[in-house]
C-alpha cells in the first residue's frame, strides 16, 4: 500500500479545519491496572483453561495482536467487568453456547466494539448471529479471528482519536499549551526512555517483546517509523491525548518532542525540494464516529473542528473510503462511517506553524520486504479491491501476497492454498475462467497434500471449481465437482446440516443451467427442506432457496409462480436483513425481470430502479454489478421504444464494464450489441 497512498502527519499534534456537511505477556484473569491502549480483549468460554494445550495455540496467536487477554468462564462476572469499562473499546471472543446467552444483554454496550464467536459448529451459530451487527463472524479456527482482530484493532485506533467539535475549545487550547511546554523541555533523553520503558513494563498492558524492541532499537529508527509501525506507540499516545492523560503524556514527552522535530525537519526539506508539487491538493481520512459525535459534527457546519493528535491522512480516496469509512458504516447501528476530505493550501501552510510531510517519500518501512505479515496486508488490500469490483488491482495485490508467501513459506503451507484460491476467485469474477480453474486446482493440490481426505476445506475447493466449470458451460464436469463436495460433506456432517443444503443448492444451479428444470427443482427442494429443519423461519438462506426455485419457474415460463416465490424471498429478507443489504438488489432485480417477461414494463422499470438504488449505496461506483443494473434498465427502455434513454443506460453499463472487466468478457460483447442495435433505430 506504500506506493498507493500519500500519508501526511500534522506535526503540531492539533489540527483545526473548517467543516462542511457532505452528501510474552500475561493472560490475566481479573486485572486491576492502568490501561495504556485504546482496546481490551475479553474471552468468555466455560471451558477455558490456560494450561490446556487446546488453548495454548489460540492464546499465542492472540498475543501477537493484543498483549493482555482477560478471560472469563462465568457470564455474570463478564457482564460486571464490561459494565465497568468507560474509556476503552472491547473486543470479545465468546463460545457459541455462552454467546447466545450473553450477547442479548451486552450488545447495546457502547464500549463493546466487536464480537467473534469461536465454536465447533459454525453453521448452527451463524443462524442466530446474523441479526447481531457487532458479531464480526463465526469461526472454528483461531487464525481468521486473529486476522479480523488485527484489522478491527487498527480501525479502532483510527476512530478513537480526539476530535473537538466546538471550534477552538478548551481541549484544543490545553493540548496546544501542553505541546508547547513539552517542546521547550530539555531533559536527558536516555533517562526519559529508560523511565518510559520501565513504566510500560509495570502496567502489563503491552507486549513485552515490543517493549524490549523499543528499548533496544529506539535510536536505530526514526520517530515516524515508530509512530506508524505495528507497535504500541500510536495507540498509547493517541489514547493519552484523547483522554488528556497528563501523566502518560509527560512520560511520552521525549517521543512527542522527537516526532514533532522530525516532522518539522522533513517538512522543510520537502518544501525546499518542492515535493508537494501542487499549491492545492486534497487528502482523505476514513474512520468511524459514534452517533453522538456524528450529531455534534453536523452541528458544526461552517465552524471549526480540531483533531488533537498527529493526524494521518491519505491521497488515495478509494483506500480511505473502502478500507476505513465504509467498514465503519456497516459496523452496526452505533457507528457512522465518515470520509473527511481536506483541501491543503501549501502556500498558506508556509506561513503556518503546522507542518506536514509525505511519509511515503520519506521511505518508511516497518517490515522487511518478504515478511509474511506483508503478505497478509497485500491479501487484505486485495480483498477490499475485490469487494469494490476493481479486479485488476485485487489481482495485483493477491499476486504480490503470493510472491512473498512463496519465499517465506514451505510449498505446501495452507496460506499458499489461500492465495491460490483468492487469485482463482478474482479471475473467475473477471471471466477468465480457464485461468481461474488452474489456480483453484493448485489450491486443491496443496489441500490434498496437507489435509485429511474428507476435510471440509476440500469440499469448498471442489465447490469453487464447480462454479468455474458451470460458468464455462461445462455442466457435466461442474455437476461432478459439486457431487464430490456433497460426498465429503455427507461423511462429516449430519443429514440435516446446512452445508448439505448448500451442496444441493449448487447442484440445482447446474441442472437449471442445463435446462433440466425438474431435476433442478428436486435439488432446490432438498436444499429447502434441510434449511427449514436446520434454520429459523426467517433465515436469509431460506430466502435464497425461494429465490432459486423462483428462477426455475421463470425459466419454465410459469411467471405467476416465480413472482410469488420472489416476493416470498423478499419478505424474509425484509425481516432478516438491514435495508441496504445487497440481497435486496437481487430480489428487486428478479421481480423486475418477471414483470419484463410479462410485458409490464413500468413495473419492471420500478423494480430495476430499486435494484440500482441499493446497488449504488452498497457497491463501489465501478463495480461490475452496477453495469448489470444499468443494462437491465436500458433493456426496459429499449422494449418501451424510448431508445435515447436505453442508449444512455447501455453506455453507462459499458463504461463500468470497460473499467471492471477484461475486453473479451461476455458482458461487454452483449452491451456492445445492444448499443449497436439501438443506434440503428435512432
Amino acid at each position: 500500500m506504500g506506493n498507493q497512498t500519500l500519508t501526511t502527519i500534522a506535526a503540531s499534534g492539533t489540527v483545526a479545519i473548517n467543516t462542511t456537511t457532505a452528501d510474552s505477556t500475561a493472560v490475566l484473569p481479573r486485572p486491576v491496572r492502568r490501561v495504556l491502549q485504546n482496546f481490551l480483549l475479553v474471552w468468555l468460554d466455560a471451558n477455558i483453561d490456560e494450561s490446556n494445550e487446546n488453548f495454548k495455540k489460540p492464546l499465542q496467536c492472540l498475543r501477537r495482536i493484543v498483549a493482555t487477554i482477560t478471560t472469563f468462564t462465568d457470564v455474570d462476572e463478564c457482564i460486571d467487568f464490561l459494565s465497568g469499562i468507560q474509556n476503552e473499546k472491547v473486543f470479545m471472543i465468546v463460545s457459541g453456547v455462552l454467546g447466545r446467552q450473553i450477547i442479548p444483554d451486552i450488545e447495546a454496550c457502547a464500549q463493546l466494539e466487536s464480537i467473534y464467536v469461536f465454536c465447533d459448529n459454525q453453521s448452527i451459530h451463524e443462524q442466530w448471529t446474523k441479526t447481531v451487527p457487532k458479531v464480526k463472524g463465526v469461526y472454528t479456527q483461531i487464525e481468521p479471528i486473529c486476522e479480523a482482530l488485527r484489522i478491527d484493532r487498527e480501525n479502532c485506533d483510527r476512530a478513537m482519536i480526539s476530535i473537538s467539535f466546538n471550534g477552538i475549545d478548551a481541549l484544543f487550547m490545553y493540548t496546544q499549551l501542553l505541546k508547547e511546554t513539552l517542546l521547550d523541555i530539555e531533559d536527558d533523553d536516555a533517562k526519559s526512555i529508560r523511565e518510559f520503558v520501565d513504566y510500560c513494563r509495570l502496567q502489563g498492558d503491552i507486549d513485552e517483546n515490543h517493549i524490549d524492541k523499543f528499548e533496544r532499537e529506539y535510536r536505530l529508527h526514526t520517530p515516524i517509523w515508530w509512530y506508524t509501525g505495528p507497535y504500541f506507540i500510536y495507540s498509547m499516545l493517541n489514547r493519552a491525548l484523547r483522554l488528556m492523560d497528563v501523566d502518560i503524556i509527560l512520560k511520552m514527552g521525549f517521543f512527542i518532542r522527537h516526532l514533532h522535530q522530525h516532522i518539522e525537519t522533513l517538512h522543510r526539506e520537502q518544501q525546499s525540494t518542492n515535493t508537494m508539487t501542487s499549491t492545492l491538493f486534497q487528502v482523505f481520512r476514513g474512520q468511524g464516529l459514534s452517533i453522538e459525535n456524528f450529531e455534534k459534527m453536523k452541528r458544526t457546519k461552517g465552524g471549526l473542528m480540531s483533531f488533537n493528535n498527529f493526524l494521518s491522512t491519505s491521497c488515495n480516496r478509494n483506500v480511505s473510503l473502502e478500507v476505513f469509512a465504509r467498514p465503519a458504516a456497516f459496523a452496526g447501528p452505533y457507528s457512522v462511517g465518515i470520509l473527511f476530505v481536506m483541501t491543503i493550501n501549501a502556500t498558506s501552510c508556509k506561513k503556518s506553524s503546522i507542518a506536514f510531510v509525505d511519509v511515503n517519500k520519506h521511505g518508511q518501512k516497518t517490515l522487511p520486504p518478504n515478511h509474511p505479515d506483508l503478505a497478509s496486508s497485500y491479501n487484505n488490500i486485495g480483498s477490499v479491491y475485490d469487494n469494490m469490483g476493481e479486479y485488476s488491482k485485487a489481482l495485483s495485490c493477491y499476486e504480490r501476497s503470493l510472491e512473498i508467501r512463496k519465499m517465506a513459506l514451505p510449498s505446501n503451507h495452507p496460506d499458499l492454498a489461500a492465495s491460490y484460491n483468492n487469485i482463482g476467485m478474482v479471475l473467475d469474477n473477471m471471466g477468465e475462467y480457464s485461468k481461474a480453474l488452474t489456480w483453484y486446482g493448485r489450491a486443491l493440490e496443496v489441500q490434498k497434500a496437507t489435509l485429511s481426505p474428507n476435510h471440509p476445506d476440500l469440499a469448498t475447493s471442489y465447490e469453487n471449481i464447480g462454479v468455474v466449470l458451470d460458468n464455462m458451460g461445462q455442466y457435466v464436469e461442474a455437476l461432478s465437482s459439486y457431487e464430490r463436495a456433497l460426498e465429503i460433506r455427507k461423511i462429516g456432517r449430519p443429514s440435516n446440516h446446512p452445508d448439505l443444503a448448500d451442496s444441493y443448492n449448487n447442484i440445482g444451479l447446474v441442472y437449471n443451467n442445463m435446462g433440466e428444470y425438474l431435476k433442478a427443482l428436486s435439488s432446490y427442494q432438498r436444499s429447502l427442506d434441510i434449511r427449514k429443519v436446520a434454520l429459523p423461519p426467517n433465515h436469509p438462506d431460506l430466502a435464497t432457496s425461494y429465490n432459486n426455485i423462483g428462477v426455475v419457474f421463470k425459466n419454465m415460463g410459469e411467471y405467476d409462480k416465480a413472482l410469488s416465490l420472489y416476493e416470498q424471498s423478499l419478505e424474509i429478507r425484509k425481516v432478516a436483513l438491514p435495508s441496504n443489504h445487497l440481497d435486496f438488489a437481487q430480489s428487486y432485480n428478479n421481480i423486475g425481470s418477471i414483470y419484463k417477461c410479462m410485458d409490464e414494463y413500468l413495473k419492471a422499470l420500478s423494480y430495476y430502479e430499486k435494484d440500482l438504488e441499493v446497488s449504488q449505496k452498497a457497491l463501489a461506483k465501478n463495480h461490475p454489478d452496477l453495469g448489470k443494473s444499468y443494462n437491465n434498465i436500458g433493456e426496459v427502455y429499449d422494449k418501451m421504444g424510448e431508445y435515447s434513454k436505453a442508449l444512455s443506460y447501455y453506455e453507462r453499463a459499458l463504461e463500468v464494464w470497460k473499467i471492471a472487466l477484461p475486453p473479451t468478457h461476455p458482458h461487454i460483447t452483449v452491451v456492445n450489441g445492444n448499443i449497436e442495435n439501438i443506434k440503428k433505430r435512432l
